[in-house]
C-alpha cells in the first residue's frame, strides 16, 4: 500500500487543532438518480445493515434500489429549499457559527470542517482540508447525541479508512455521545419552554427518536437506553409527570421488529383514544432534515389529525441556535483538555519563534547533508 504524505510540508507552518463535524448525509439533489447513488452508499454500509453481504447485495440491487429512490426523491422534494438539502444547509450554518465561537473562546488556532458519512462533503474531503491546514490534533465530533454502532461507529470506520492511508497521522480523539450532557439537555428543554411561551402546552409531549432494529439492541447497542435517558432528563428538567410525555421511535425499514413504541402508531392510537393535542420533538437529530421535516411534520402530523387529533405541533431541532452552538463548543472544550490550542497560556509569538528556530535547524541539517 502506498501511503499519502505531505512532501511540500514546511517546518515553520503553524499547527492547529482540527474539528471534524459530521452528520449522516444527504443526496446531491432531490432526484431519483441522486437518491439511487446516495442510498446505494448508505445501505451498503455493514454497520447499517447487518445482513450477510451476498444476500443483502441481491436484495439491495435487485429490489430496493429499483423502487425506493423514486419514492425517496418525492419525499425530498417536499423539503428541498432554495439552498438545497435542509440538512446540508443547517450543517453549514452550524459549522460557520461554531468556527466563530471557538475562535472567540480559545487562544490557539482551531479549524472546523464539515463532513457527511454518506454523500458530500465526504469524510475524506473534510479530513484532507484539515490536513492541509496542518491540523496535528484531530477531534472527530459526530452530531449524534445518542451512540449507535450504525451511526457513531460507522463514522469511526470511515475516518479510519481515510487515516490508515496517511503517512503522518494526527493525534486523535473522538466524541462518542453526549446524550446526557447538561448543556444539551438544557438547550432542548429551553427550546420546548420557548415554544410553549407562544403555544398552548399540549396534553402529551412526544420525544421521537430514529428507530433501530431490535436485534441490534439485544446484541448490546446502547442506543435505546441513551434515547430513553435523554427523554427522561428533559422531562425532569421540564418537571413533567409520567403521563405528560412519551418516547417513541420512527423511520423503521423492512419487515423485522424495530425499537418500540413506533411513533406513527402511537400518534394514531393517542388520537383514536381521544387525545386532541400533541407536541413532537426529535432529540436525536441535531439538525432538521427529511426525517423531521417530512416524516414527522408532514406524514405523522397527518396520521394524528386524520385519526381525530386537533392540534399537532413540531418543535424544531436545535439547528444553529446560539444555545446549541454554545453547547457544542463546551463539549469540544471538555474533549480537548491538554491540547495546546485550548490552553490559556498559548502564545502566538512564542510559537512563531519556536517554528522559526525549527525551520533554521531543518535548513542547516539539510545543507550539512548535501555537502
Amino acid at each position: 500500500m502506498k501511503y499519502s504524505g505531505t512532501p511540500d510540508y514546511k517546518h515553520d507552518t503553524p499547527p492547529c487543532t482540527g474539528i471534524l463535524i459530521t452528520n449522516l448525509g444527504t443526496p446531491d439533489a432531490a432526484t431519483a438518480q441522486a437518491l439511487r447513488v446516495y442510498l446505494a452508499e448508505f445501505l451498503s454500509d455493514p454497520r447499517v445493515i447487518e445482513t450477510p453481504k451476498f444476500i443483502w447485495w441481491l436484495i439491495l440491487h435487485g429490489v430496493i434500489l429499483r423502487i425506493r429512490p423514486r419514492r425517496s426523491a418525492e419525499a425530498y422534494e417536499q423539503v428541498w429549499g432554495e439552498a438545497g438539502s435542509p440538512l446540508l444547509d443547517v450543517s453549514l450554518k452550524q459549522v460557520a457559527a461554531l468556527q466563530q465561537s471557538v475562535e472567540e473562546a480559545f487562544a490557539g488556532p482551531v479549524k472546523v470542517e464539515l463532513a457527511m458519512r454518506y454523500g458530500n462533503p465526504s469524510i475524506a474531503s473534510g479530513l484532507e482540508k484539515l490536513r492541509k491546514a496542518n491540523a496535528q490534533r484531530l477531534l472527530v465530533f459526530p452530531l449524534y447525541p445518542q451512540y449507535s454502532a450504525a451511526t457513531t461507529a460507522s463514522t469511526f470506520d470511515a475516518v479510519a479508512d481515510t487515516l490508515k492511508a496517511w503517512r503522518w497521522l494526527p493525534e486523535f480523539r473522538m466524541i462518542n455521545h453526549y446524550h446526557d450532557h447538561d448543556k444539551y439537555i438544557g438547550a432542548l428543554a429551553s427550546s420546548i419552554e420557548k415554544h410553549w411561551e407562544n403555544n398552548p402546552q399540549p396534553e402529551k409531549l412526544l420525544f421521537s427518536f430514529h428507530g433501530l432494529p431490535k436485534d441490534y439492541f439485544l446484541a448490546g447497542d446502547p442506543y435505546h437506553c441513551e434515547c430513553l435517558k435523554t427523554a427522561r432528563l428533559i422531562a425532569e428538567k421540564l418537571q413533567l409527570n409520567d403521563e405528560q410525555w412519551i418516547a417513541t421511535f420512527q423511520s423503521r425499514f423492512g419487515p423485522r421488529e424495530w425499537l418500540t413504541p413506533y411513533t406513527d402508531m402511537t400518534l394514531k392510537s393517542l388520537a383514536t383514544e381521544g387525545m386532541k393535542s400533541v407536541d413532537v420533538i426529535c432529540p436525536g437529530f441535531s439538525a432538521d432534515c427529511l426525517e423531521t421535516l417530512e416524516e414527522i411534520n408532514m406524514q405523522n402530523r397527518d396520521f394524528f389529525m386524520e385519526a381525530g387529533g386537533e392540534r399537532f405541533s413540531y418543535i424544531p431541532a436545535l439547528n444553529d441556535s446560539a444555545q446549541h452552538i454554545n453547547c457544542l463548543k463546551e463539549i469540544i472544550r471538555e474533549h480537548t483538555l491538554g491540547w495546546p490550542e485550548f490552553d490559556t497560556g498559548w502564545n502566538k509569538e512564542t510559537l512563531t519563534q519556536a517554528l522559526d528556530q525549527t525551520e533554521q535547524r531543518a535548513k542547516a541539517l539539510f545543507e550539512k547533508n548535501e555537502q
